[in-house]
């Protein structure tokens, strides 16, 4: 067979061959230049090897709830129909003047040294202080009855002494440690106008010492289907101060 020479050959063939020579070049070159990542790359799987990955963990879903109540209903003692309200011994405080509070519709007497008219009432409307607000403290305060009015405007004792009733409710959670607990001391009319007067001894721990305050609630209708409300608060510390109590009860009217 005659032999073959180079120009005899496809140039197919020869673009062929070109090609794979072209890549057994890159192939060394790439072991050549990249050899010396090997060891580093081994050297971190090893570092990492003792780990263990952190498994995911799937929340499971839990039902809506309704919001928790921050405290617990507070429970009050059968309210009496009627208990007249007993006279404090001791020598009340001057009366002063009177506190018109044109924003809920009543009267009620403005008190000496050592009361003290507060500047920024709020959440009331007008309020008189012995000493520094904390809670709970001697203080004499009105507003409008919190919460919601009644669906119905109230007409009968027992309609006003029910929402009393309510009020002093509120002053047992918002002005008084938790875990107070009360006494009825008095339950009667207005001496003028509509309305009802609860009076009631509270008990609670502060400091770790049980004590006491004589505190009351009256209602007043003024006019609309949320009545006026005047509560006071006597702390034992001021207990030279109940007698005025009997002032507040004696001398509140509507305007």
């Amino acid at each position: 067979m005659p032999r073959r020479r180079l120009g005899d050959v496809p140039m197919k063939v020869v673009y062929l061959l070109g090609a794979i020579a072209a890549t057994v070049l890159a192939v060394v070159l790439v072991f050549t230049v990249f050899s010396g990542d090997v060891p580093a790359r081994h050297a971190a799987e090893e570092q990492f090897a003792g780990v263990a990955p952190v498994p995911t963990v799937t929340a499971t879903p839990t039902p809506s709830a309704s919001p928790t109540p921050t405290q617990a209903p507070i429970v009050l003692p059968p309210v009496p129909a009627s208990k007249t309200y007993a006279t404090f011994p001791g020598t009340a405080s001057v009366v002063v003047g009177l506190v018109n509070d044109e924003r809920t519709g009543i009267s009620y007497p403005k008190l000496a040294a050592p009361w003290q008219a507060v500047k920024s009432p709020s959440p009331f409307s007008a309020a008189q202080q012995v000493g520094k607000a904390v809670v709970p403290h001697t203080r004499i305060a009105s507003a409008m009855l919190p919460g919601d009015a009644p669906k119905k405007k109230p007409v009968s004792d027992a309609d006003y002494r029910a929402i009393a009733a309510q009020a002093v409710r509120w002053t047992m959670r918002t002005q008084f440690p938790k875990g107070a607990t009360l006494a009825w001391t008095a339950s009667q009319r207005l001496p003028v106008g509509k309305g009802w007067t609860l009076g009631y001894k509270v008990t609670y721990t502060s400091g770790g010492k049980k004590r006491q305050a004589q505190a009351m609630v009256t209602v007043v209708e003024v006019g609309k289907t949320k009545p006026a409300m005047l509560m006071a608060n006597m702390l034992d510390t001021d207990k030279a101060r109940w007698p005025d109590l009997n002032t507040l009860v004696q001398r509140v009217r509507p305007l």
